[in-house]
C-alpha cells in the first residue's frame, strides 16, 4: 500500500506527512520562499509574503491609517501608533494595572497577571523575553530527541565497552595470579611483581573513572541564561507551549475582532453623520425653493397691481385729452387730427 499523501497549504501539492511542516503544513519549497520571519514595527511571527515585505499585515494596515509609529514608553517596541503605549501594553494596562520590571531584561514592561501558572518558572517577564524563552525550550526539547535517537544507537557501543572491559579486567586478574606463584619463589621477581601490579591497578581506575558529562548553557538575546535541564525537567511543557500558542492566536483574533468592529462603528457614525448632512441640506434647499417661490408671486401681484394702476391713468389721460386739445390748439385742422387720433386709439381699446 502506497503512503497518504497531504496537500502543502500553499502550493496545494501532494506530499508525506513527514515533508510537512507542523505548524503551517508547508512543504520545503515553500518555506524556503515564504521564511517565518519577525515584524519590524511590532517584532511578532508571521510568514513572509515576498522578500521585501518586512511587516505584517495588521502593522502596514496600521500604517495606513496613522502613519510610522513610534516606540512604546513600557517595551521601547516601535509600535505606538496612537499615542505613547503600543496596543499591546495598553491592553494589558487596562486589564492587570500598571507595569512591573521584568526579571529578565530590567525593563519595566512586565504585566502581573495575579496568577502563578502564568509565570515563566515563576519569573515574572515581559512579552518579548517570554517568546525568546518559549524559543528556548523548543531547541531544548529537539537537542533532546537527538540526544534520544543518538543514545539508542550508542547503546551497543557501551555494551560492546563493557564486553572489553569486563575480558581486559579477567585477563588482567589471571595474569596477576600466574605472577605470584611465580613471584613467591624469586625476590627478584617479587620486586618487579609489586611495580606491575601498582601499574595495572592506576590504569583500571583511570578506566572506571566516569567521564564528565559537559554542560552547556543557552544564552538568550538578552545576556542572561537559562538552563536546559531545568526547562526539560518542568512538568507539562510540551502542553505548556501549545497552550500559550493557542492563547496568543486567540489573543491576536480578539485584537482584529476588536479593530474591525471599531472600525465598523466608525463607518456606521461617519454614515449616520452624511445622512444627517444631507437632510439638513436638503430641508434648507426646500426652504430656499419656498421662499424664492413666494417672493415671486409677491412680485407677479405687485406687477399686475401696478399695470391695472397704469391702464386706469391711461384711460383718464386719453378722456381728458380732448380738452386739453381743444384748449391749447386753435387751428381746427389740428383738432380735428387729435380727435381721429382719439377716435382710432378708443376703437383700438
Amino acid at each position: 500500500l502506497m503512503a497518504a499523501l497531504y496537500a502543502c497549504t500553499k502550493c496545494n501539492q501532494r506530499f508525506p506527512f513527514e515533508a510537512l511542516s507542523q505548524g503551517q503544513q508547508l512543504c520545503k519549497e515553500c518555506r524556503i520562499a515564504h521564511p517565518i520571519v519577525k515584524c519590524t514595527y511590532c517584532r511578532t511571527e508571521f510568514q513572509q509574503e515576498s522578500k521585501t515585505n518586512t511587516i505584517c499585515k495588521k502593522c502596514a494596515q496600521n500604517v495606513k491609517l496613522y502613519g510610522t509609529p513610534k516606540p512604546c514608553q513600557y517595551c521601547n517596541v516601535i509600535a505606538a501608533f496612537i499615542g505613547n503605549k503600543c496596543q499591546r501594553c495598553t491592553n494589558s494596562e487596562k486589564k492587570y494595572g500598571p507595569p512591573h520590571t521584568c526579571e529578565q531584561c530590567k525593563q519595566q514592561c512586565a504585566f502581573d497577571r495575579k496568577d502563578d501558572r502564568k509565570k515563566v518558572d515563576g519569573k515574572l517577564l515581559c512579552w518579548l523575553c517570554t517568546l525568546s524563552y518559549k524559543r528556548v525550550l523548543q531547541k531544548t526539547k529537539e537537542q533532546r530527541k537527538h540526544l534520544s535517537s543518538s543514545s539508542h544507537s550508542s547503546l551497543q557501543e557501551k555494551e560492546q565497552y563493557t564486553r572489553l572491559s569486563a575480558n581486559h579486567y579477567n585477563s588482567e586478574v589471571a595474569f596477576l595470579s600466574s605472577l605470584q606463584k611465580v613471584t613467591d619463589s624469586d625476590p627478584i621477581c617479587r620486586n618487579q611483581a609489586v611495580l606491575t601490579q601498582k601499574t595495572l591497578s592506576t590504569s583500571s581506575i583511570q578506566n572506571e573513572i566516569p567521564k564528565k558529562k559537559p554542560k552547556f548553557d543557552v544564552v538568550i538575546a538578552n545576556g542572561d541564561s537559562f538552563s536546559p535541564d531545568l526547562a526539560l525537567d518542568s512538568p507539562g511543557t510540551d502542553h505548556f507551549v501549545i497552550i500559550t500558542q493557542l492563547k496568543e492566536e486567540v489573543a491576536t483574533l480578539k485584537k482584529m475582532l476588536h479593530q474591525k468592529d471599531q472600525m465598523i462603528l466608525e463607518k456606521e457614525k461617519k454614515i449616520t453623520e452624511l445622512k444627517a448632512d444631507f437632510q439638513y441640506q436638503e430641508s434648507q434647499t426646500r426652504a430656499k425653493m419656498n421662499q424664492m417661490e413666494k417672493t415671486n408671486k409677491e412680485i407677479i401681484e405687485q406687477l399686475q397691481v401696478s399695470e391695472s394702476l397704469f391702464i386706469f391713468i391711461f384711460q383718464d389721460y386719453l378722456c381728458s385729452l380732448p380738452q386739453v386739445a381743444s384748449l391749447y390748439f386753435y387751428s381746427t385742422k389740428q383738432l380735428a387730427f387729435f380727435l381721429d387720433l382719439y377716435l382710432l386709439i378708443s376703437d383700438s381699446d
